[in-house]
């Protein structure tokens, strides 16, 4: 019932898409649960050179990027508005590499209908955050993962090294600290079967979209 109201009333910003640098908000609200294992403050005091992101499950070839083979790929960018639920919106100009362009390497199997995203850092009631996104979304235009900000390499806060941006979807399905990207044929296979750590934990629903 909110939303719909609530894009009405914003009718008059920008179209998704359509922000320009001067759109840019001045501060960008940090939120989540930081990693602060020993793990993630190993990989952060060598600027994230041991750093890997595994991509696997139902793909012909499971791969492991490291931050420099992400940024040989072809670079993307955008200026899109992050919509949290709690009221911590912003909008930021996002750089790294489009999803499509990680499919295209890893080749999803057809039974692959899921995309589960594994954080580094914790959630609040303990264990990985995660989140499931459909793989429809995945070739959307602006679903990327992201390593720039406003052209400045991410910071801690905003989950260096590496973040998830899905703009049909809301703020707290936007996986930062990145470790583990996996196909899967449905979201009922992982943790507590609802689609994300969130909506395991508070009932969050997963078809609600932007």
């Amino acid at each position: 019932m909110i939303g719909p109201l609530q894009r009405l009333l914003g009718s008059a910003n920008p179209e998704p898409g359509a922000f320009k640098e001067k759109h840019i908000s001045p501060y960008f609200w940090h939120n989540g649960i930081y990693p602060e294992t020993a793990e993630y403050k190993e990989l952060e005091k060598n600027n994230f050179v041991d750093w890997r992101l595994r991509v696997y499950g139902l793909v012909e070839h499971p791969t492991e990027f490291s931050l420099e083979q992400l940024k040989v790929l072809p670079y993307h960018e955008q200026i899109s508005q992050h919509f949290c639920i709690q009221g911590w919106s912003g909008v930021a100009k996002w750089g790294g590499v489009s999803m499509k362009t990680i499919m295209d390497v890893v080749k999803p199997l057809p039974e692959a209908k899921w995309v589960v995203f594994y954080s580094l850092g914790p959630g609040a009631d303990g264990g990985i955050y995660y989140d499931a996104h459909a793989i429809r979304q995945m070739r959307h235009h602006q679903t990327m993962l992201a390593y720039d900000m406003n052209g400045e390499p991410l910071s801690y806060g905003h989950g260096a090294p590496l973040r998830l941006r899905n703009e049909l979807q809301h703020g707290f399905r936007q996986v930062k600290w990145l470790k583990g990207i996996e196909f899967v044929k449905h979201f009922s296979e992982v943790g507590g079967g609802y689609g994300g750590y969130a909506e395991d934990h508070e009932f969050f629903g997963y078809r609600q979209t932007i």
